[in-house]
């Protein structure tokens, strides 16, 4: 009897012990990813973008919202916010007491599904099938119905009072040191909020950098951004796969992005133009999986230098 049961209890404790540890240490383990992307035109000095993303914010979250305050500390030039920054209807102020501290800078932002309707209940085995099916968000998948509505208006109201600029289906620029930055960003693809052609166009001639910013990653969005000659894009969503295996990595990205690129710098290339592209693993989760394994909650400080040749 000892025999025939040992190997099932003993895969019931490795599998609590790693439950126990991604629940319990791992999501809560921030760290701060640092990139160098060469996309400033000669002659302009490095500038310090921080990269904020997914932080689904739960009330009682106070680590979170500490840890969020100290990434001033960096004193970056200018924060870009990816979205989904709820997952609580009662957590717009918590978030803006998080992100305090970091709305005394510069900053852009777009938002994501999680802004606008709270999360539902899902099987997690739900997106490996979706992935097999190639249904993505509501890219194929029945309208949400019945969902509860976050008050992202007051987050909006907030964010743009700082003067952090909104570019959700729009343009908008920052002045830094006599630098001129111009954005053009999208609502968010999951939910079929972008609206690629009221932004189309490209850079801004007269800019000395213009860069794209959106939510989730879709491979629609990506290839409109790098064919118009953006040369950076950033965005957020994937949760850099959150269950990841060790040594293989991810195995879904929520979206039509592949696996290889779930987080991180990589590139896109499109009708023989090519940009960088950024996506954050984000620092949060769902509330109703706030679990990560080998996936740690990050925000990025992304160094911006002088393009090669």
């Amino acid at each position: 009897m000892r025999a025939r049961y040992g190997i099932p209890l003993g895969i019931t404790a490795v599998g609590a012990a790693g439950l126990a540890y991604a629940a319990g240490f791992e999501a809560r383990s921030f760290r701060l990813r640092r990139v160098t992307v060469p996309v400033l035109p000669p002659g302009v000095r490095p500038l310090r973008v921080l990269q904020v993303s997914d932080i689904h914010m739960v009330s009682g979250q106070r680590k979170k919202r500490a840890w969020l305050q100290s990434l001033a500390g960096l004193r970056p030039d200018f924060v870009v916010n990816t979205g989904d920054n709820l997952s609580d209807p009662e957590g717009v102020p918590e978030v803006l007491d998080a992100l305090g501290p970091l709305m005394e800078f510069p900053g852009v932002y777009v938002f994501g599904s999680n802004d606008y309707y709270g999360p539902k209940l899902r099987n997690p085995a739900r997106y490996l099938l979706e992935k097999a099916q190639g249904r993505h968000g509501l890219n194929g998948n029945a309208p949400a119905v019945g969902v509860v509505h976050n008050p992202w208006e007051d987050l909006r109201d907030a964010f743009d009072m700082a003067g952090w600029v909104n570019l959700s289906n729009n343009r908008g620029r920052l002045k830094l040191d006599g630098m001129e930055l111009a954005f053009t960003g999208l609502d968010d693809p999951h939910i079929k909020r972008d609206r690629y052609d009221s932004v189309a166009g490209g850079p801004e001639p007269d800019a000395d950098l213009s860069m794209a910013v959106v939510h989730a990653p879709y491979l629609r969005s990506l290839e409109s951004f790098t064919a118009d000659g953006y040369p950076l894009i950033l965005a957020g969503h994937t949760h850099g796969g959150q269950l990841c295996i060790p040594f293989y990595g991810a195995l879904v990205t929520n979206c039509d992005l592949d696996t290889d690129r779930v987080k991180g710098l990589s590139t896109h290339s499109t009708d023989g133009n090519r940009a960088y592209l950024h996506v954050s693993a984000g620092c949060g989760t769902n509330r109703y999986t706030p679990i990560r394994f080998a996936c740690p909650p990050e925000a990025t400080l992304l160094t911006l230098v002088e393009r090669r040749g």
